[in-house]
């Protein structure tokens, strides 16, 4: 008989629990020991999802968490992902995804609104987070987190997301993904 072992999130404990709203500070440090918990496979596709699923539902004020991976050449598709549906795919030469590719650079913008290239899947989101995840010198994919909220991101989220991006890198075998 298979067992699985659930992750224990603590939920009310305010020195332990990441914050509720963005006017508060999010404890990254507590996130990423508990991502590094939820990660117990080695599996690319496993792991995938649950940092999906686990960011859109302890990271705040998020309205969409997900992977875009590089199957083709200068072409993202869609991976993972918890939210609306999203847009597939999506060229590095538009959007602030396909920036972070092309530029191998975290992108964070306050207003997508105000980006030519930016390309609205979904109407409410504001502001962008999204991470580049480079393996032995090739673009994997990258982290998208979007927000309903302007400016939702600032520099101390970018590090934390950065370092749980780190976390699953090390706990995953990532897989070449282009032909």
């Amino acid at each position: 008989m298979m067992t699985s072992q659930k992750a224990d999130f603590p939920a009310d404990s305010t020195a332990d629990s990441p914050a509720n709203s963005k006017t508060d500070s999010t404890n990254y440090p507590l996130l990423n020991r508990q991502l590094a918990a939820l990660l117990d496979t080695r599996d690319w596709l496993t792991n995938s999802a649950q940092l999906c699923a686990f960011l859109f539902q302890q990271v705040p004020a998020l309205n969409w968490a997900g992977l875009y991976l590089q199957r083709e050449e200068a072409l993202l598709c869609l991976g993972p992902f918890q939210g609306k549906p999203a847009c597939h795919p999506i060229p590095f030469s538009q959007g602030v995804c396909g920036a972070a590719a092309r530029e191998r650079q975290t992108q964070r913008v306050d207003d997508v609104n105000a980006l030519a290239s930016h390309i609205a899947c979904d109407a409410d989101s504001r502001s962008e987070l999204v991470v580049p995840i480079v393996h032995h010198d090739t673009l994997w994919g990258v982290l998208d987190l979007d927000s309903p909220e302007p400016g939702r991101f600032d520099a101390d989220d970018q590090a934390g997301i950065e370092a749980l991006v780190d976390t699953f890198m090390t706990a995953t075998d990532l897989p070449p993904l282009l032909d």
